[in-house]
């Protein structure tokens, strides 16, 4: 009987090369695909949704949006859109208890954030157990600025402290709404730590990632965990 012959190291190796066009090509542009249609698809949702919490926000007598630069792909500022979560005057508050408490200094300092902020208002606390503070960056996703997954936008003063940990690859991806550090790291992690978070998503940057990152983001708003 005559053994037909097998050619697995060839076959394996077209569909390693199979595998790695898909990964360029979500790279090179299907990524950037994915999150139009995402923000074409979810827009007339999310709209009166951003609008009805717009409304409860400002209900204080201060704005309802809170737009600060944030550092982005090839290190470009841009506006970063989110409901406002915080008194509106959070940046002097900030000052006044760096100046007056050095274990909040050190704490910011370090981790760039406060685990019991209270310069957050009530409603604030709420939007942000429920990540719904977040809903207006599909504004900075449908300009490209963002992606729905990425890693997490840092603040200009903050970027020279991100480069001194080693950080590099999160300048070649546009930051995400929500990504791995956000999902696995954001409440247990220091602010240089998020270096390697990015790291790691760069190394594994395809759809599945993605796909699986956002399935975990919905299990945490459900569960009201975000901070």
């Amino acid at each position: 009987m005559r053994v037909k012959p097998v050619f697995v190291g060839r076959e394996a190796s077209l569909g390693a090369g199979a595998g790695r066009a898909r990964l360029r090509l979500y790279r090179g542009g299907g990524k950037r695909a994915v999150d139009v249609a995402l923000c074409l698809l979810l827009l007339p949702v999310i709209l009166p949704v951003i609008l009805c919490l717009w409304l409860l926000v400002r209900l204080d007598g201060g704005p309802g949006f809170f737009i600060q630069p944030r550092v982005g792909l090839g290190a470009r500022v841009f506006p970063c859109w989110k409901l406002r979560t915080m008194v509106v005057d959070a940046e002097a508050a900030l000052q006044r208890m760096c100046d007056s408490d050095p274990v909040r200094a050190q704490e910011w300092l370090v981790n760039q954030k406060l685990m019991d902020d209270p310069r957050i208002t009530p409603l604030g606390r709420l939007l942000r157990a429920t990540s719904l503070d977040e809903l207006p960056q599909i504004f900075n996703v449908l300009t490209g600025d963002m992606s729905f997954v990425g890693p997490r936008p840092f603040l200009k003063d903050q970027e020279a402290l991100y480069r001194a940990a080693g950080g590099r690859v999160y300048f070649r991806m546009r930051p995400g709404i929500t990504g791995l550090w956000q999902v696995e790291g954001r409440n247990a992690t220091t602010f240089v730590a998020r270096v390697q978070y990015d790291a790691r998503y760069f190394r594994n940057l395809g759809l599945r990632q993605d796909f699986g990152l956002l399935v975990k983001t919905a299990m945490i708003v459900v569960k009201r965990t975000g901070h």
